[in-house]
């Protein structure tokens, strides 16, 4: 656990980034005004929401309220019953799991809760690299692979939330046989191109494969055909990509060369012929996007901010 000595008045906001592989959590009032963190590993549900609980009991009496990114399938929608539940997810153990209630009853706060991608969507449009725009979409490659989107300013929602993880793209079953990871769909997005699929394919963690490896062309090609939908389909003004996988910066140069092989000149708006070094990016708020947009989703909550949703 850390804090830092620059503290801030206002408002301070409870942080959860619950992750399918760790959490992050925080107390703050923004990216420079962090008094404590802590990060532990994903266990069981009962355990793992016991230490988070334990982390922000300290500070319960000074939150005004708290947010939380978490991984999913997962119901966002507050007038549900089960608002604030991890529903269907295929991580063993948290089907049907009360997060967001736990949290609320354990605390005594108000609880926002939203996906962690459509989370980190808002923290860089936030404070990162999507400010003064007004849409854009937030794609994390990693243990899954899951994307947030805002358009007009707004996170998108609707029966639920975005899959953009589970789109098909194409699949040269000669060039790759590999059937994929997805407990669902086998060789959708998520099952072709997340870090689990890169391990089950090649036999190892992607962070051990060298960058001139094969594996990483292919991997470009599945994310640009991906993109290349999303643009097509919401036409956002910037793509951030985060995630393990994308630490691999090389990946980047290779992402903008297929999507514009892809695209094939189709769509002619400046960012994507002249400007797609700064339209495919990296989070600015780097590994903090998810942590800060749990925080961004508490400030939502708040008559204070003036920035939102």
């Amino acid at each position: 656990m850390i804090s830092q000595t620059r503290k801030r008045s206002g408002p301070l906001y409870g942080a959860l980034e619950a992750g399918g592989t760790k959490w992050v959590c925080a107390v703050g009032t923004g990216p420079d005004d962090i008094r404590a963190t802590a990060r532990f590993a994903t266990t069981a549900p009962g355990a793992t929401i016991a230490q988070a609980i334990a982390f922000f009991r300290p500070h319960q009496d000074a939150l005004t309220a708290m947010g939380i990114g978490s991984f999913g399938p997962l119901d966002p929608d507050p007038g549900s019953p089960t608002f604030g539940w991890i529903t269907d997810t295929p991580k063993p153990g948290w089907a049907q799991t009360d997060l967001a209630g736990a949290m609320r009853r354990a605390l005594g706060v108000p609880v926002a809760f939203d996906t962690d991608v459509n989370a980190a969507a808002l923290g860089e449009y936030q404070w990162g690299a999507a400010q003064r725009l007004d849409s854009l979409i937030y794609i994390t490659v990693g243990t899954g692979l899951g994307g947030g989107a805002m358009v007009h300013g707004r996170l998108i929602h609707g029966l639920l939330h975005p899959e953009m993880g589970h789109i098909r793209v194409p699949h040269d079953w000669t060039a790759d046989p590999f059937p994929g990871t997805c407990p669902f769909h086998g060789d959708c997005l998520e099952g072709l191109a997340s870090g689990p699929a890169l391990e089950a394919r090649w036999g190892q963690r992607g962070e051990t494969l060298p960058a001139d490896h094969p594996a990483w062309e292919l991997e470009a090609q599945y994310l640009a055909h991906g993109l290349v939908s999303m643009i097509c389909m919401l036409s956002p003004q910037r793509l951030i990509l985060g995630g393990g996988v994308m630490l691999q910066t090389h990946l980047f140069p290779r992402i903008r060369r297929l999507v514009h092989h892809v695209l094939n000149g189709y769509i002619r708006a400046p960012a994507l012929i002249d400007g797609i070094d700064t339209y495919i990016v990296p989070p600015a708020l780097g590994e903090r996007a998810g942590v800060l947009g749990a925080m961004a989703l508490a400030r939502v909550l708040s008559p204070n901010t003036t920035k939102t949703q």
